[in-house]
């Protein structure tokens, strides 16, 4: 470790690991008569489930890969312009998908044109055509025909959308942008942050700890206005939380001070769980629905911590073979994300269901184990044929 890698492999094992568990949480949501703990915790409920857990620690990852993500652009000779154009492409390119997805969950089964399944395989497509990286041996001609092709559908989706109900239809709308439009957004002001910050360790903990007391002093009442773009700055505080993480493995790891950066890591995960616990009882509990400060921070505390055992475990002990298994969630992570409404949709097509043995207790939690592996598993084809979304 005296030569800083250009990826940390313990954050492509900690991916791995979340998206792995973000699929298994979403299928389990359907499995009847399982523990309250796996489950979301309902909104008006002080606590949290295991599911409240997984996405989190998803927005945290995507922190922890910011400063590298950024470093290579630079590293490559990209400019100021260069940068702020590919942060805003990456940023959109999650909303879109996001607004769509989550507009899915509104679709109007009965006048809509297209059947539902129908609907969203052929979005997910579109998505994959737009935001594929195509081999470099490909002429910009196929792959900007490609693209405009994946354009073009998503344009005529769009027209084609009809949801609400037949008496009150409803067009495309932010009802909440769903997860990758959260994520999005999140990223947009993240990585601008990050950038104007220039990885200054200072700035960075100022920028986080502002936004962090944006989301205290919005749930305790003192400050009743959600912003444009940062709304209660949840998501930020976890994606800067990130960056601050992986900028100090940078600057101690980077100048030899092991001991410190172990030390540090240790403290920062416990007080963060220290103070969302301290926070609980004055800023609306732990809530997921809510994004409650306790939330952020006791999420944020457990996530630093099993991170920090994965650098031990990967970086130092040399131990990534373990989660090979589970590698291409850490690779191709937002195509193991819509791989399932591919596969659920063609479920809902050929009209099949899983039986009662696997839709209940132990049998169905197994059965989303093993949904968990199956769609890493295609993952894993799509890989060998270079298919893998770029964003």
């Amino acid at each position: 470790m005296s030569q800083l890698p250009l990826r940390i492999l313990s954050i492509d094992v900690l991916r791995a690991i979340t998206m792995f568990l973000m699929i298994f949480v979403n299928d389990v949501a359907g499995v009847s008569n399982i523990p309250q703990w796996i489950k979301h915790t309902p909104a008006d409920v002080d606590g949290m489930g295991f599911s409240d857990l997984i996405f989190p620690a998803f927005l945290f990852i995507v922190g922890l890969s910011l400063p590298f993500a950024l470093q290579s652009r630079k590293d490559k000779g990209a400019g100021l312009f260069s940068i702020l154009a590919y942060i805003a492409l990456r940023a959109l390119a999650l909303i879109v998908m996001g607004f769509f997805y989550v507009n899915l969950e509104n679709y109007d089964h009965h006048s809509a044109l297209l059947p539902y399944p129908v609907y969203t395989i052929l979005i997910t497509i579109a998505f994959f055509l737009v935001w594929l990286d195509y081999p470099t041996n490909l002429s910009k001609v196929k792959k900007n025909g490609f693209v405009g092709l994946g354009i073009l559908l998503i344009i005529l989706l769009a027209l084609l959308y009809k949801g609400g109900s037949a008496a009150h239809p409803e067009g495309l709308k932010p009802h909440w942008w769903g997860i990758l439009g959260i994520i999005g957004w999140a990223y947009l002001v993240s990585a601008f942050v990050y950038l104007f910050a220039k990885g200054n360790l200072l700035l960075l903990m100022l920028a986080f700890v502002a936004f962090a007391a944006l989301n205290v002093t919005i749930h305790l009442g003192i400050f009743n206005h959600r912003l444009w773009l940062i709304g209660d700055a949840s998501s930020i505080v976890l994606m800067l939380g990130g960056a601050l993480i992986t900028s100090m493995y940078k600057k101690l790891i980077g100048a030899k001070k092991y001991l410190d950066f172990w030390i540090l890591i240790s403290f920062y995960g416990l007080l963060s769980f220290a103070f969302g616990m301290f926070i609980r009882p004055y800023a609306g509990g732990i809530s997921k629905i809510y994004a409650t400060p306790a939330w952020i921070f006791v999420c944020m505390g457990i996530t630093i911590v099993v991170f920090e055992l994965l650098i031990y475990l990967v970086e130092v002990k040399q131990k990534k073979d373990w989660f090979k298994l589970i590698k291409p969630a850490g690779t191709s992570t937002l195509t193991c994300y819509l791989v399932p409404y591919l596969l659920y949709a063609l479920f809902s097509l050929v009209h099949f269901h899983f039986p009662n043995s696997l839709s209940s207790g132990i049998g169905g939690i197994v059965r989303s184990f093993l949904m968990a592996f199956l769609v890493i598993g295609i993952v894993y084809f799509l890989e060998k044929k270079k298919l893998r979304l770029k964003v």
